[in-house]
């Protein structure tokens, strides 16, 4: 329920007048109010609301942005947009090419290949292109379609307050006449995902820390008007007279990126004269292409230390910023919003205590500092305008391709930081494999045929066997899975049909996983004992409730 500023400052009397007005338990209007209505704040509104919480999205613009910003997405965030619907291999708004990603410089020699077009063992392939308005609407369409999911538009946050049974947002509403309503909203838990100038990320007082990396680039997106085939389909373009990225912008789209020249005018250079003269040297004109929005962003680095005070919290471009040279901006938020809700729905359940909160912003600080420092180690070799040192670069990085086996540059992976894994176990902190399986007559991804949520893979034997009672009836509370998998033969009720799972095993030397909602391994262990003593130890990290330590009690 919503109510205006005046309405909850009158409190009951004034509660008792209002047309179908029903307070939910707790004097709550919603469990959860998401600031920013972008890709990150729906996505977890979609995932809370699926779960039966209420989730309310206050978003200040009045109408959707509708220019492209992000284009790329790896196989992580391919498996989060399935959880919700979104098959990246057929999906209309999303592309990928067979081709490699290759750095060359001026003289188009290659410098560096990146593997951007293979299948991963997660299940995805290494890459993905996607035009972000498109993708937006889908995901709001989404989250119109849940019950528990409120978005309103056009209202701006003004003031946030806690206490120790929740938070009090207070803003000012726009209406369609232009008319300004004050209102407020009172929830269980905030969170800020309304971008680098985030209002929550300052009023929860949250520093950032800026690392001091600032370049000017111009991106232009195009909307080619005759067939063309683009080979490379994504490369980039070293050359110290103009550094330029050639990627892909989603289906029937192509972007370029032109770094702005020490001295250049970044407003001049964005006008449309000259961005169409810096477009015709790769055959692209007015006579082909159109033009879709020309604009100079400056790439920046920075991350928030604290990710969380009380009940508030911050997720994407308000907690991290980073140049887009590794394409995981727009990742590194979805993986927030996944690694939130899944925590934020124990929680809003009575599952678990909200000291389960503070695990997330140390393991996602330093999982997405990965990537900014990646980021920026990418761009020291891009952004090189001097040509004695591009020489340099180019002598250097030539060479130790040609010393290489030629085999090209896998997509880079990032662990969390200290949290809810297991240090000793092998592979705990970083993604788990996925493979195709067949089950009860159906073949397919395993999250497709067996499940999402807490995992508990055996292969050795059923989990569900090396498990204590007490520690089984912990796992259902949380609505874990235990799942005994095998081969072809062993007689298993999973069967890893291609050997992935088999595999994964084998290179870690364990006979058990115990994978999280979000896709990263909490433990893994080569015997029963091992596997007890860990699973007692994620459990502990999970802060049960007395409530959930009972349920938990054997019949």
């Amino acid at each position: 329920m919503w109510l205006g500023r005046d309405a909850v400052n009158q409190g009951a009397t004034m509660a008792t007048s209002l047309t179908n007005l029903t307070v939910p338990t707790g004097g709550t209007d919603t469990d959860v109010v998401i600031v920013g209505g972008g890709p990150v704040g729906t996505l977890l509104a979609i995932l809370l609301g699926r779960r039966g919480h209420r989730a309310t999205i206050v978003e200040r613009w009045a109408t959707p942005y509708e220019q492209p910003r992000a284009v790329t997405y790896d196989h992580e965030i391919a498996r989060i947009l399935e959880t919700i619907g979104i098959d990246s291999e057929s999906d209309p708004a999303v592309e990928h090419h067979e081709d490699l990603y290759y750095w060359k410089n001026a003289a188009g020699e290659t410098l560096l290949e990146v593997d951007w077009c293979s299948m991963t063992e997660y299940g995805w392939r290494t890459r993905y292109w996607f035009y972000q308005p498109e993708l937006e609407a889908r995901l709001r369409h989404l989250a119109d379609t849940v019950p528990c999911v409120e978005t309103h538009r056009g209202w701006e946050a003004e003031e946030l307050l806690q206490d120790a049974d929740g938070v009090t947002l207070k803003g000012t509403r726009t209406l369609p006449d232009g008319t300004t309503v004050a209102e407020q909203v009172r929830a269980r838990y905030i969170v800020g995902a309304d971008g680098a100038n985030s209002f929550v990320r300052k009023a929860l007082g949250l520093p950032c820390e800026d690392r001091g990396y600032f370049f000017d680039w111009l991106i232009l997106d195009t909307i080619p008007t005759v067939e063309r085939t683009w080979s490379p389909a994504h490369w980039q373009l070293c050359d110290p007279a103009r550094p330029t990225t050639i990627v892909p912008g989603g289906p029937g789209r192509r972007r370029w990126e032109f770094m702005v020249l020490p001295g250049e005018d970044p407003k001049e250079l964005a006008s449309p004269t000259s961005a169409w003269q810096l477009l015709e040297p790769w055959d692209v004109t007015p006579d082909n292409a159109e033009l879709e929005r020309s604009a100079v962003y400056r790439f920046q680095a920075r991350c928030v230390e604290r990710w969380r005070e009380g009940r508030g919290l911050i997720a994407g471009d308000a907690a991290h910023l980073m140049p887009p040279f590794a394409g995981e901006g727009m990742c590194a938020g979805l993986r927030d919003a996944l690694a939130l809700g899944w925590r934020l729905d124990l929680i809003l359940g009575g599952k678990a205590d909200d000291a389960l909160l503070d695990s997330y912003g140390a393991e996602r600080r330093v999982h997405v500092q990965h990537y900014i420092d990646f980021s920026m180690e990418l761009g020291k070799v891009i952004c090189i305008a001097d040509p004695d040192k591009a020489a340099d670069r180019d002598r250097r990085m030539t060479a130790e391709l040609a010393a290489s086996d030629g085999t090209p540059v896998d997509t880079d992976i990032a662990v969390l930081g200290p949290g809810l894994w297991h240090e000793s176990s092998p592979n705990a902190g970083a993604l788990a494999v996925q493979g195709t399986v067949e089950a009860d007559g159906r073949t397919g991804r395993f999250e497709n045929v067996v499940g999402r949520g807490w995992v508990l893979l055996g292969r050795a034997e059923s989990p569900a066997d090396a498990l204590t009672p007490e520690q089984a009836a912990a796992l259902a509370v949380i609505d874990a899975r235990l799942v005994h998998i095998g081969g072809p033969g062993s007689g298993a009720p999973v069967i890893d049909t291609e050997g992935t799972y088999g595999a994964w095993f084998d290179r870690l030397g364990v006979e058990f996983a115990v994978i999280r909602p979000d896709f990263y391994v909490a433990a893994t262990a080569a015997d029963a004992g091992r596997l007890r003593d860990r699973v007692d130890a994620v459990l502990r990290g999970l802060h049960l409730t007395t409530t959930a330590q009972r349920l938990s009690v054997p019949a």
